[in-house]
């Protein structure tokens, strides 16, 4: 578990270090609306509770931490956002969807606009992205949520 934490952290470093393009900064632009937007301990809350129905949560960053998460890989490249694509289309509009990254802030963040467009032209209905404004350690890991094993 260590390691894995270790090598995500050095990737949230790296990927803070050198997605510095203004393409990447958040606005009014950004594909999804603040109610969209779902709290870490929400998500916490529902995970750690088994008797609640569990959304289907996709990490699309370096790698599954968040506990029962799926790993689609950096959606910021074709072949992951293809991944994801394709098990997206194995599901009903209406499923229970969260997608994170964590790598760096929401404003530098190669991955999630990818996803959250993917899922608003598949029309879905029901997603949401979970809000880690800093990172995943910060925003996740350092408050004691439900971790992957």
């Amino acid at each position: 578990m260590k390691t894995k934490i270790l090598t995500f952290l050095l990737f949230v470093f790296t990927t803070s270090v050198l997605v510095t393009n203004p393409i990447f900064s958040q606005g009014q632009n950004d594909p999804w609306t603040p109610q969209q937007l779902l709290a870490p301990a929400d998500l916490a809350k529902v995970l750690n509770n088994p008797k609640t129905a569990q959304p289907i949560v996709y990490s699309i960053g370096m790698q599954a931490i968040i506990k029962n998460s799926i790993d689609i890989g950096p959606t910021m490249r074709a072949e992951n956002l293809n991944v994801l694509k394709q098990k997206l289309s194995k599901l009903s509009k209406n499923s229970q969807i969260v997608v994170y990254c964590g790598c760096c802030p929401f404003s530098r963040c190669p991955n999630i606009r990818p996803a959250m467009e993917l899922l608003k032209s598949m029309q879905f209905t029901n997603y949401k992205l979970l809000n880690l404004p800093q990172n995943v350690k910060v925003d996740w890991i350092d408050k004691g949520y439900p971790m992957s094993e």
